[in-house]
């Protein structure tokens, strides 16, 4: 069976850490973008300084290269990834060689994990709290704007986030 990186996607606190569960069901390697950032950009994150095209292109041709890896080696992978532009998505997607820009065609999947705004303030807020993340308030109120102008292309699937999300992508 060929090997198809999926990819979560969504805003932060969405429920993309849920890919270890994933992970779990598929036998398969769960990576969190958030671990491939460089030190300079998550210090900017706790500054409340937004990253900038320079500061994330390095870091999605990691990701790129992490996902091509994958594929070459057979090897199954869980990605948790923002992803919200689709000039990421392309990025990612060009991770299969055999990928031609703008065709949507492959074998890198994408789950949109959508969130009501309320349901990913208090996961934020949660987690903020928590120290769980590097990510400032003011930063995430930003990203929760992203959302609602998201567009998804008719590859991505979307799954409304609920406290069942874990047993739907398991039995999905």
């Amino acid at each position: 069976m060929a090997v198809e990186p999926v990819v979560l996607m969504g805003v932060s606190g969405a429920g993309k850490s849920l890919g270890k569960s994933l992970q779990e069901a598929m036998d398969c390697m769960f990576l969190d973008a958030d671990d491939f950032h460089s030190q300079n950009s998550k210090q900017k994150m706790r500054q409340g300084v937004p990253l900038t095209e320079e500061d994330r292109f390095p870091w999605l041709e990691t990701l790129q290269g992490t996902l091509r890896k994958n594929i070459a080696m057979g090897q199954q992978v869980v990605l948790s990834c923002s992803a919200l532009r689709k000039g990421y998505r392309e990025v990612l997607r060009s991770a299969d060689e055999s990928y031609k820009q703008g065709s949507f065609r492959s074998r890198v999947r994408f789950v949109l994990l959508d969130a009501k705004a309320e349901v990913l303030e208090a996961r934020l807020l949660r987690r903020l709290a928590e120290g769980k993340h590097f990510m400032q308030v003011d930063q995430a109120e930003g990203i929760l704007t992203v959302d609602a102008t998201l567009k998804p292309e008719a590859v991505v699937n979307v799954i409304q986030v609920s406290h069942t999300l874990g047993k739907q992508m398991v039995t999905a």
